[in-house]
């Protein structure tokens, strides 16, 4: 579990322990209640869950009234688990019941990533800048990151397209290949 860590974490809403409630496990019980969750999203039967469906069944199961302030985290974790079965066509374009439970995984991974990204943020225009780069580099290197002693070197290394602003999705990509999760999950107690 992730601790609020001082210049880094915000408390947007509670999204670690929400999401530590997520059925991900492969058990029976667990698969029951996450069958039970997607009906819930679900609330035409069609077997399939879009963007919006996945936004309100978020909201209301969750009472996350804070849901459209972390849509990045939720974008990136819907676009991560549609079209995983790789049946092609419609299924390609939602989530479908197979895919509910790598939903919730990533749901968990762009949640956690979002409140470090929204700690760094510290103008909160949802992108980061150099100099707030630079202030966050400690924490990033107390959890094991690699970032060169010349910030600007990392931070031009992330900000993909080059346009100056390290964006939500630049700072996943980067966070994932380097394990960032892994690093400040190895720090908790």
């Amino acid at each position: 579990k992730l601790r609020a860590l001082p210049g880094i974490f915000v408390q947007m809403a509670d999204y670690s322990s929400i999401s530590s409630s997520f059925p991900i496990e492969k058990t029976p019980e667990q698969k029951q209640k996450r069958f039970a969750m997607f009906s819930q999203f679900d609330p035409n039967g069609n077997g399939y869950l879009s963007l919006a469906e996945v936004d309100k069944g978020l909201h209301s199961t969750y009472g996350l009234d804070g849901v459209y302030s972390c849509k990045p985290a939720i974008l990136r974790a819907f676009n991560a688990a549609k079209g995983l079965h790789g049946k092609g066509g419609r299924d390609d374009d939602y989530v479908t019941k197979i895919e509910f439970r790598m939903l919730l995984v990533y749901l968990k991974q762009y949640f956690e990533l979002f409140q470090i990204f929204a700690g760094i943020d510290q103008g909160g225009d949802r992108r980061i800048d150099a100099d707030e780069f630079a202030a966050a580099a400690p924490r990033l290197k107390e959890w094991g990151m690699a970032i060169n002693d010349d910030t600007k070197v990392t931070f031009d290394e992330i900000d993909g397209n080059g346009g100056g602003q390290i964006l939500f999705v630049e700072f996943c990509e980067w966070a994932i290949s380097k394990n960032l999760l892994e690093h400040v999950h190895d720090t908790d107690e």
